[in-house]
């Protein structure tokens, strides 16, 4: 790896010392076990953070890249890209532990070319015929990853380390932390720059390139910028981006919810509502129970807490207020997945650590006024932080 390249071409590369902490982590766990290698396999850096979080390099587009990590050596990855050795990408000085970069023309819109990551890896193996591998978040590879792999190391046995894996990517060193906090400035900007668009005859999609423009000039490699708008006294659903082309008009509520990436690759998000005009009085109390079921979610936010249990306290107080409970991911941990464990849901087994970053953004939902507030806060040794992000907590008026 030549340094001055690292520096001179990537925006903020993650430190190599904080690589050797997660490597060295995982390797714990696999001598613990007896494991022999960690196999992982992501195509996006939405929700496919694992190879990022080994490499510091994503996966992005759908475009899988899969790695090897043994227990005693350096990685082994391949990514999509020529078949020819010589070519072999990403270049050597961006995969900081790794000795043996492949690539393929692996493509998943084509069934016949879909599995050939997964040929290349499993043939790396073969010689170890007796290994005990785990396949890391192995449900949510391809069908065809999983099937190569399994039957071309029919003899080998695989453990699932996953839950301890995900524990340790969720807990957040002090560098990590650092990079989300920049994340939650970066949000705060993007957010800016959506509401200074806002303006009748403007489109739901042109408010959006505003956020996700600012969001690029800031070093954001992935964005999701939604935007809804309604008359006052209807709900405020979000749709799809193909689906925001409404025109927005005088006196419409405008909700306006970001979820992008920094130039680290870190993740949190934010949403918030304002009115081109007075805002309407249903609208103002459905935003005071968002608000104030978000702060009895985060007074029950501490180490050793259990998700699920908030849930359901989070939705006793939405009934108490004779709204609909949460059905939804209503709050969960972000890293270099958008949605990271722990999930607020029903199947969460781990619990609340401190230096978490937890994403809580309830909703209160009504025939005539709907509202949500989305904010990131990092769990300390009590509860949580002061919200990292700096944007207030209200609904706007334009």
């Amino acid at each position: 790896m030549t340094g001055d390249l690292l520096r001179e071409k990537v925006v903020a590369p993650i430190s190599t010392a904080e690589l050797n902490r997660r490597w060295a982590a995982v390797r714990d766990r696999m001598n613990e076990h007896k494991i022999d290698f960690v196999v992982a396999h992501n195509h996006n850096d939405y929700l496919g953070g694992y190879v990022k979080w080994f490499t510091d390099e994503p996966a992005m587009h759908c475009y899988p890249v899969s790695l090897i990590f043994p227990a005693a050596d350096e990685m082994t990855t391949v990514c999509h890209g020529s078949s020819d050795p010589e070519l072999a990408g990403p270049p050597a000085w961006a995969m900081r532990g790794v000795k043996k970069r492949m690539s393929t023309p692996v493509m998943h819109s084509l069934n016949y070319a879909a599995k050939q990551d997964a040929e290349l890896l499993a043939e790396e193996l073969r010689p170890y015929r007796n290994a005990r591998i785990c396949m890391v978040n192995e449900d949510a590879m391809t069908a065809g990853f999983v099937k190569t792999f399994r039957n071309v190391l029919s003899s080998a046995e695989f453990v699932d380390i996953t839950d301890e894996i995900d524990e340790i990517k969720a807990i957040k060193s002090d560098e990590e932390i650092a990079r989300i906090k920049e994340n939650a400035l970066l949000h705060d900007e993007a957010l800016k720059a959506c509401f200074d668009a806002i303006a009748p005859g403007v489109r739901e999609f042109e408010v959006a390139a505003a956020g996700r423009n600012r969001a690029m000039q800031l070093g954001s490699e992935q964005h999701i910028v939604f935007v809804a708008s309604a008359p006052p006294g209807t709900p405020l659903p979000f749709n799809l981006p193909h689906a925001m082309n409404r025109r927005i008009e005088k006196g419409d509520q405008v909700g306006i919810l970001i979820e992008v990436n920094d130039a680290s690759g870190y993740y949190t998000h934010l949403s918030r509502i304002a009115c081109l005009g007075d805002i309407p009085d249903e609208l103002q109390r459905h935003h005071e129970i968002a608000l104030a079921a978000q702060k009895h979610s985060l007074d029950l936010i501490k180490p050793g807490a259990d998700p699920v249990e908030i849930l359901k306290a989070n939705n006793e107080f939405l009934a108490d207020h004779g709204l609909p409970g949460e059905t939804r991911v209503y709050a969960h941990g972000q890293g270099y997945d958008m949605v990271e464990r722990p999930s607020f849901q029903p199947g969460e087994t781990m619990k609340i650590a401190a230096n978490m970053n937890i994403a809580v953004h309830p909703a209160a939902n009504g025939k005539r006024a709907s509202a949500i507030l989305t904010d990131n806060y990092i769990v300390t040794e009590t509860g949580v932080s002061e919200c990292i992000h700096q944007t207030p907590k209200k609904v706007f008026s334009l």
